[in-house]
């Protein structure tokens, strides 16, 4: 992987770009391995990685404007660290397999590459929502901008979309605006398990609640530990007595359906929802289904076994398991759930002895996404064979 200093790197892109060398954009190269295999360039056995580790600075904390501009390869505890000391914070779910206080959060620019969002999107929306700007340099080493410095300037608006989940196959991500919120005063929460259909039942009574969850997650029985599915509620607010009466009534309405559940302090709410968020795992699925479909798709025997959390409001989440418990042919049948419930399902990690199956299948739009593909990189230089929408070869990893 290669960290050039922030004067060297346009230079470089310009350089790789007279001679079509193919290279991989990336922030920390924690998550590299994930999504569809990179394919090599002609007469290379793999492109060139090229790291914006080196654009770490914190650039502008506008606190009273609720905005924060960071260079690219920040990483996302180091930003969280200094917002929070200003008494806010970016309303994002840590990437897979880290969380506060750990390593391998990744990088701020690695986050937006991906674009995946979990159950904090219940009440924030998702990473492209919090996006207001956005720097980059194009295959060739042009500079380019979108957006703004404001959350009211919606210039480039395509743009920011446009790179928000591109896997580094349209440019490199340099700087990055985002729309902070307060700190929450208050965090408590519920965990309940029990039936299906009476935690279907509450699922719906939470999100019709006068106070929005902050996050309100289902869990597979493999995760959930005690063979049952089970919700994983959290409520925050500036008010403990608004979180104290709410949680209140929905404990009662989970009693009046039999089910059990375990009221959580903000330290104990925190411990699980990293617990959600980490395991050893030869599998990683990226999943949705329409949200009224989930506690279908939870009961499929596809999901036996395997950890799943899903946020309940927006239908999205993450599975995993490992290489023994999970054969290739039931992804696969998983898939076609997630298909046949309005969803999708993408493979971002795989075992190597697994049959290898493609990341994402094909788009409908498949051939707008390669047509901006050829404007952005007419080279092909970027990422290749990383397309999202658009099905290259299986390659084993």
């Amino acid at each position: 992987m290669i960290c050039p200093e922030p004067s060297e790197l346009q230079e470089l892109v310009r350089q790789w770009h007279r001679h079509a060398l193919p290279w991989l954009p990336a922030g920390s190269g924690s998550r590299l391995h994930w999504g569809a295999p990179v394919q090599p360039g002609s007469g290379e056995s793999t492109p060139h990685v090229l790291s914006s580790s080196k654009l770490n600075q914190l650039v502008e904390h506008c606190t009273g404007d609720f905005t924060v501009t960071v260079q690219a390869g920040m990483p996302l505890q180091t930003l969280q660290h200094e917002l929070a000391a200003a008494g806010q914070w970016l309303a994002v779910d840590w990437p897979w397999g880290s969380g506060p206080g750990g390593e391998h959060s990744g990088t701020v620019g690695g986050l937006v590459a991906r674009g995946l969002a979990g159950g904090l999107r219940q009440r924030y929306l998702g990473v492209r929502d919090q996006l207001i700007g956005l720097s980059l340099l194009r295959a060739d080493g042009t500079a380019a901008k979108a957006g703004g410095k404001v959350v009211k300037n919606v210039a480039g608006y395509d743009l920011m979309r446009l790179f928000c989940g591109s896997w580094g196959s349209l440019g490199l991500i340099t700087e990055l605006t985002l729309r902070t919120y307060p700190l929450p005063r208050h965090r408590r929460g519920l965990l309940v398990h029990g039936p299906l259909a009476d935690l279907e039942q509450l699922r719906r009574r939470c999100l019709q609640a006068p106070l929005m969850p902050q996050r309100l997650d289902w869990w597979s029985p493999a995760l959930s530990g005690n063979n049952q599915p089970a919700l994983l509620l959290a409520l925050a607010s500036v008010s403990s007595a608004a979180i104290a009466d709410q949680l209140d009534q929905h404990s009662q309405a989970a009693s009046a359906l039999g089910l059990e559940a375990e009221a959580l302090d903000p330290d104990h709410l925190l411990e699980l929802e990293s617990h959600s968020r980490q395991g050893s795992s030869d599998w990683l699925l990226h999943l949705g289904v329409k949200p009224a479909q989930a506690a279908e798709l939870l009961a499929d025997p596809a999901l036996d076994g395997v950890a799943c959390n899903l946020a309940a409001g927006v239908g999205l989440g993450m599975a995993w398991a490992d290489a023994g418990s999970l054969p290739s042919y039931r992804v696969e049948q998983l898939r076609q759930r997630c298909r046949a419930l309005g969803g999708q399902l993408s493979v971002l990690q795989q075992p190597p002895s697994a049959n290898p199956l493609p990341c994402w299948e094909a788009s409908p739009a498949a051939a707008v996404i390669k047509a901006l593909k050829r404007e952005f990189d007419p080279l092909q230089q970027l990422a290749r064979g990383r397309l999202q929408g658009v099905v290259q070869a299986a390659v084993i990893r």
